[in-house]
């Protein structure tokens, strides 16, 4: 793209030098601010309320009431709990129509002659490191966002580069969105790959018999079945306060979602399956070796030495042990039901083969995975930055097809 003919410095870091006759000013004296009409509802207050109206937080919407107190184009920026410091993630979007907002998220209407997705388009560019207050939350006061220096573009250039970045970034977006559709479908045939592994083995033409659990149906006919009980030993994990997890340490500290942290002391000793024990992490399955802690939140389960370590945790996976939780405010499992349940078990041999088979198939999909997750990754680091010199300047947008 070719650039400007004169440029100026902006006297902002992160803008850099501007066009020499575009202009900086405040965002106070380019949007009136509408914070005092917005009204937060609890998540039970919401319930009572549940419609077709969004109702947005920092972050977007997260529900919907029967109601709505704005209703037009804005724009909502996080007040605390946004990604302010996120790489690749929006701060600012631009809403339409009939919507509610809580007490986390400003809201700007921009004035007369300004395009509120171009304003949107510089905030999400912009170094917050100068604005942000809080020392357990990060923060962005009315008074920090009003001072926030943003550009004066002429209104036909303001249409020429959201006219430009609305298509681009468009692109952009279908790609990374036909590329995280890649990913999906790659996960989907790995779990199905493992599932069928540990419930029907590799044979393909092996005789098979009635497992008498529904959700199993056939297995291999010289599987036995067993409860989990006599395959593993499942004991809850130990209690730790979060002032005893460091962010360093020499025992890595385990919960129902994987590492937590580390820790001067550990609990457990070899290779384990993690069982997650509570809430939404129920029933999710992670693996730990060596010397760790593992908290109250999972479930700690023991392969004895006569059966595969990988394959009792992909067979743990499989069987969703989350639908085997109990409690509806809290769900959690519970060591005494699990322990009951029936499980097929094949020759120690086949064990290790279908680990093997597992562990090599997984690795081939997860090596796939991660250069598509890298390709997406840098089509956001595109996004981010064409966006960044298209509102700054650095390109001329004027004309570009």
């Amino acid at each position: 793209m070719k650039r400007y003919e004169k440029y100026k410095p902006s006297g902002i870091e992160w803008i850099g030098e501007i066009p020499e006759h575009w202009n900086i000013k405040r965002l106070k004296y380019m949007t009136c601010n509408f914070d005092n009409k917005r009204i937060p509802l609890s998540s039970s207050e919401r319930s009572l309320k549940q419609g077709k109206y969004p109702y947005y937080g920092a972050t977007g919407i997260i529900d919907y009431v029967d109601d709505y107190i704005f209703n037009g184009e804005y724009i909502l920026i996080g007040e605390d709990g946004a990604p302010f410091f996120t790489k690749n993630r929006d701060i600012a979007i631009v809403v339409n129509g009939e919507f509610w907002v809580n007490n986390h998220a400003h809201i700007l209407e921009v004035r007369e002659g300004l395009i509120s997705k171009l304003i949107a388009y510089q905030l999400n560019c912009v170094d917050f490191s100068k604005y942000i207050t809080g020392s357990t939350r990060d923060k962005l006061t009315q008074d920090e966002l009003n001072e926030i220096k943003l550009i004066y573009i002429p209104r036909q250039e303001q249409i020429n580069i959201v006219d430009y970045l609305d298509r681009k970034t468009g692109q952009i977006d279908d790609l990374i969105a036909k590329k995280q559709q890649l990913i999906d479908l790659l996960n989907e045939e790995k779990t199905a790959i493992i599932n069928h592994a540990v419930t029907k083995g590799l044979n393909p033409n092996a005789p098979m018999k009635d497992s008498g659990i529904p959700w199993l149906g056939g297995i291999p006919e010289h599987w036995k079945m067993k409860k989990l009980k006599y395959i593993a030993k499942l004991q809850t994990g130990e209690g730790i306060t979060s002032d005893l997890i460091r962010e360093e340490g020499p025992y890595p500290v385990f919960g129902g979602n994987g590492l937590r942290g580390y820790s001067s002391s550990f609990t457990h000793e070899g290779d384990f399956v993690l069982i997650g024990r509570q809430g939404a992490l129920c029933g999710n399955i992670n693996y730990a070796s060596g010397r760790f802690w593992a908290s109250e939140h999972a479930v700690v389960a023991t392969a004895s030495v006569t059966y595969a370590h990988l394959w009792l945790g992909e067979l743990l996976r499989t069987m969703n042990l989350n639908q085997y939780s109990q409690s509806a405010a809290q769900p959690g499992l519970s060591v005494e039901r699990i322990q009951n349940l029936f499980i097929p078990i094949p020759p120690i041999e086949e064990q290790r083969i279908i680990a093997d088979s597992i562990d090599a198939s997984s690795r081939a999909a997860d090596s796939i995975i991660a250069k598509v997750e890298k390709e997406i990754s840098l089509l956001q680091e595109y996004r981010t930055a064409l966006i960044s010199e298209a509102v700054t300047g650095k390109i001329d947008v004027r004309g570009a097809c």
